[in-house]
């Protein structure tokens, strides 16, 4: 058998094994997937996300703070996502903790009414910006990529706001530009998790990675500030060669990576003197985050299958 082939098989029976730890997560129990999850986690609760944000503080780290709750159907939960956040910002300032926040639009309502989201995540804003507080506005899936790039454009206008821009999209280097034309651009650049057609998105390893720095160079040339979100050490390593290649100071970006994942990376680049912010998501809502995120990406199946049996790294 050849490699291509063996690698193809290989590839086809995760996909199979990955598919169907999705499709049997109804069937295990809930503490079970909260063990895998506390890993990547802070909490349920304000407490837990402060403690967790305030050790990684002490060890050098910068935070961002996501409100677990997305994709909300009716008014009365996105209301309650907007008390959870403006009550959590008053806990930064009380705190003295290094974090900003993130949010999902639809979290707020975007789904529901654009308007309602808006008027919600004004108040969120204005909270902010009394208390000087960066806001990270998140992408989500494609039906809602257009709609957020709006919303950021429009309250960047008046607060210190920013947004994600996906590797994998193929429109993302026109919306870059798009948004560095209108004025000063503050973006997180990743690599997308959400499953979308090759008709919108790339599929392959390699040409993700290849949109990956393009987009950072664009983004480096534009003036704009960074937020390099990835786990993967060869975009890592490109980063800091276009970081050298363009002499920026440590002002100009930052890197970033989630609570739980790879460690050891983590501590190599901050060790490497660069800012790392770890983001740290919290909430009661916990579980239909982990849910949603293997539906999106059936790919994380298999780590929580190995997590499942001891064997997570």
């Amino acid at each position: 058998m050849s490699l291509q082939l063996y690698t193809s098989n290989a590839r086809a029976t995760m996909t199979l094994l990955d598919r169907f730890v999705v499709g049997a997560m109804p069937m295990v129990p809930k503490w079970m997937i909260g063990k895998v999850a506390a890993r990547y986690i802070a909490g349920a609760s304000k407490t837990d996300a402060v403690n967790c944000i305030r050790e990684l503080n002490q060890k050098g780290f910068r935070c961002t703070v996501d409100v677990l709750g997305e994709f909300v159907t009716d008014q009365q939960e996105a209301e309650k996502t907007t008390r959870a956040y403006v009550d959590f910002l008053d806990t930064i300032a009380a705190e003295k903790l290094d974090t900003n926040i993130s949010i999902k639009l639809t979290a707020f309502g975007l789904s529901i009414d654009p308007q309602f989201c808006r008027k919600s995540i004004r108040r969120v804003t204005e909270s902010a910006a009394q208390k000087n507080i960066f806001v990270r506005i998140d992408i989500e899936d494609s039906p809602y990529t257009t709609e957020t790039f709006k919303v950021y454009e429009e309250f960047r206008r008046e607060f210190r706001v920013g947004v994600a821009i996906q590797a994998y999209l193929r429109r993302s280097l026109d919306d870059t530009k798009r948004l560095m034309d209108g004025g000063a651009s503050n973006y997180r650049l990743c690599k997308g998790i959400y499953v979308e057609p090759e008709a919108i998105a790339f599929k392959e390893k390699d040409e993700i990675r290849k949109n990956f720095v393009a987009l950072l160079d664009a983004m480096f040339k534009g003036g704009a500030y960074v937020g390099i979100a990835t786990h993967d050490e060869v975009l890592v390593a490109e980063a800091e060669n276009l970081i050298a290649k363009y002499s920026l100071p440590k002002d100009r970006y930052e890197f970033q990576m989630l609570l739980g994942v790879r460690h050891e990376l983590r501590n190599q680049i901050h060790e490497r003197g660069h800012f790392l912010r770890v983001y740290v998501p919290f909430g009661d809502s916990w579980y239909g985050y982990c849910t949603r995120r293997l539906k999106e990406n059936p790919a994380i199946g298999g780590y929580v299958f190995k997590a499942m049996l001891g064997f997570g790294g």
